[in-house]
């Protein structure tokens, strides 16, 4: 079970409990749900009680206890209990962490580049205008993609004539007009220079990261720390990523075979990092947040490297193919695809050489 599919499990469970009258207060649009801080009790927490204590006029233990019942016992979930002022705190079934892990893995493969959209924003027409500023142009426009992806209809305008190198980072603006949808207004700290100035010292993709990794309130540092060849610098780590997983795929069909999910691996931090994608990629929409998406694939980065430094895909010496090779080469390649489909949204290349 994935965070996203334990939200909208926990959802299920208020909706239930709304209908049948044992609870009486608004649903929610959302449940969130987090990883269990150390010290805690079991693997993830919802805080979704206390949000619903007031309006149901009930002590939160109350609430998360009629809610305890109506989710225990649901596939996927070992154990759920109610903890502190009313938390509920939840065990996954262990036994159905394969499937889960298998599921996860065919469905990377199956939508490739696409992993991750979805309709958090569906039915959204949503107008991105910025100033004339470089940063604000490469925040608007990544935006426009991100929401995109998550079902809206987007588009972006600027106040001011567009400057003509804005192209050669990869922007376009729509013709100007009166918004024909929510209006959000992107002002970003602005970048303190030039678009011929970044592309000509940076070039077009550390120029983007630079300006889009940070939040939006922070100052984007622009030096060369970005062209720096090394894993200290977080778009080399993304990119270097996903180009190993494609030099793994070379690598097997020179050994004659391929990447298939064919036997159980275990690899939570990488999985997690796969799992929680989709649901940082929605946030980064809802939030017009694409410093989120950004470290989501340094995350994801991480944990593709300690995966392979610790369970090699490829047979190493003698050893002939087998079906755990095929299986950690399926894992790692999903790996490289969502690092590829989330670049691609931020506007940045992903090289298959590095």
């Amino acid at each position: 079970m994935t965070p996203a599919d334990l939200s909208r499990t926990v959802l299920h469970a208020v909706r239930r409990a709304v209908d049948e009258d044992a609870l009486r207060a608004p649903v929610p649009a959302r449940v969130r749900v987090e990883r269990t801080r150390p010290g805690g009790s079991g693997d993830y927490a919802c805080a979704v009680a206390l949000q619903l204590a007031g309006a149901a006029a009930r002590p939160a233990r109350e609430v998360a206890a009629i809610l305890r019942d109506r989710v225990a016992g649901m596939p996927g979930i070992g154990r759920v209990e109610v903890t502190g002022p009313g938390f509920l705190n939840f065990t996954l079934d262990a036994t159905a962490d394969a499937r889960v892990r298998e599921a996860l893995i065919h469905d990377v493969r199956e939508r490739g580049a696409r992993y991750g959209h979805g309709d958090a924003l569906a039915g959204d027409r949503l107008h991105f205008r910025h100033a004339r500023d470089v940063r604000a142009a490469v925040t608007a426009h990544a935006l426009a993609a991100i929401a995109r992806s998550q079902g809206a209809s987007a588009r972006t305008g600027c106040d001011g004539t567009p400057d003509p190198e804005w192209a050669r980072l990869g922007v376009s603006v729509d013709a100007a007009g009166e918004p024909d949808g929510t209006l959000t207004v992107v002002r970003p700290v602005p970048a303190g220079a030039g678009a011929a100035e970044l592309l000509g010292r940076l070039g077009p993709d550390a120029a983007r990261w630079g300006l889009l990794r940070p939040a939006g309130h922070d100052r984007a540092p622009l030096g060369d720390e970005l062209l720096v060849q090394t894993v200290a610098n977080p778009l080399f780590l993304v990119r270097y990523a996903h180009s190993r997983t494609r030099a793994l795929t070379r690598g097997a069909a020179l050994l004659g075979f391929e990447g298939s999910y064919d036997e159980d691996v275990d690899a939570p931090a990488l999985m997690r990092a796969l799992a929680d994608y989709p649901d940082a990629l929605a946030a980064a929409a809802r939030h017009r947040a694409p410093d989120r998406l950004a470290r989501q694939l340094e995350d994801l980065a991480h944990a593709s490297f300690d995966f392979q430094d610790c369970a090699s895909p490829l047979p190493v010496g003698d050893e002939k193919p087998l079906a755990a090779h095929r299986s950690r080469l399926a894992v790692a390649e999903a790996a490289g695809t969502v690092l590829a489909g989330g670049l691609s949204l931020l506007g940045i290349r992903a090289p298959e050489h590095l």
